[in-house]
């Protein structure tokens, strides 16, 4: 596959913006395909038998656009479709979810140490942190809490005001949460509030940002497989969408921090 190929990036909505802007502002050369299902949002409490079809079919579609390395930008869908995905895809492109960086980072980081993790009821009911966290041996503990008001709150622009501080201050005050050394935002609309999660913990407790993450383990992946584009030439950007509004678009700014065009491809005609 060509180095000039796209990376290709899907999310159940637009939450994964916050991924596609982190890659390009480590990575500005590379070309981006970014698919936001948004027809079928949110995936975080969906079966995981539909989180796979929704995933095969976006996958079929970056695999039209060429893309190199496709990353499932949805920690829901990282759970339920990777291993399918990967199966599918075959060797036509390289599939990154956005767990298994994270767990990277922990086993060279936490060892010995409890660490929290808040996500979808997807995410957290599959135990999936917890059992890769378990397997690697160190004794690294997880402890997770499903937060599923946060992320339609932030799709809203409900975020950095009261009321988003109490619903927040509500979900870090539970027991589960109780004497964490770190708390993993494991959720791509999570970095959005990572200043106010900060504030409640006054900096005692390390919030880490999944996103910085996940971009650094995509470029280490495609150097490794000597796959990092070679121009200095100005990257191309394209944003699809399963189903459009206005709204998405206006939200654009929020994830990306830019506005950004939004093309609708209704892959499920």
């Amino acid at each position: 596959m060509p180095n000039a190929a796209p990376i290709g990036i899907f999310d159940s909505g637009i939450g994964g913006l916050t991924l596609a802007h982190a890659i390009t502002e480590l990575m500005p050369h590379e070309h981006i395909v970014y698919f936001g299902d948004t027809a079928h949002l949110p995936y975080g409490d969906k079966s995981a038998t539909a989180i796979q079809a929704y995933s095969l079919k976006i996958c079929n579609f970056l695999m039209e656009k060429n893309c190199k390395l496709i990353l499932i930008a949805c920690n829901s869908a990282s759970a339920a479709a990777y291993d399918l995905v990967k199966t599918y895809v075959g060797t036509k492109a390289i599939v990154v979810n956005v767990i298994d960086p994270v767990i990277d980072y922990l086993d060279q980081n936490w060892a010995e140490k409890t660490i929290g993790l808040i996500g979808t009821k997807q995410t957290v009911n599959s135990g999936i942190y917890a059992s890769k966290a378990e397997a690697l041996g160190k004794s690294i503990q997880v402890k997770s809490l499903a937060t599923p008001l946060l992320a339609p709150m932030i799709e809203e622009g409900f975020f950095n005001n009261n009321i988003s501080e109490q619903i927040i201050k509500e979900y870090l005050a539970h027991p589960n949460l109780e004497n964490i050394e770190g708390l993993i935002l494991g959720c791509t609309h999570y970095p959005l509030i990572k200043k106010q999660i900060d504030a409640y913990f006054h900096g005692q407790i390390q919030v880490i940002d999944t996103s910085l993450i996940v971009a650094a383990a995509i470029k280490q992946i495609l150097a490794d497989a000597d796959l990092l584009v070679d121009s200095k030439a100005p990257s191309t950007r394209q944003f699809f969408v399963s189903d459009y509004t206005d709204s998405f678009e206006k939200s654009t700014q929020i994830f990306f921090g830019e506005t950004i065009k939004l093309t609708q491809y209704p892959i499920w005609d």
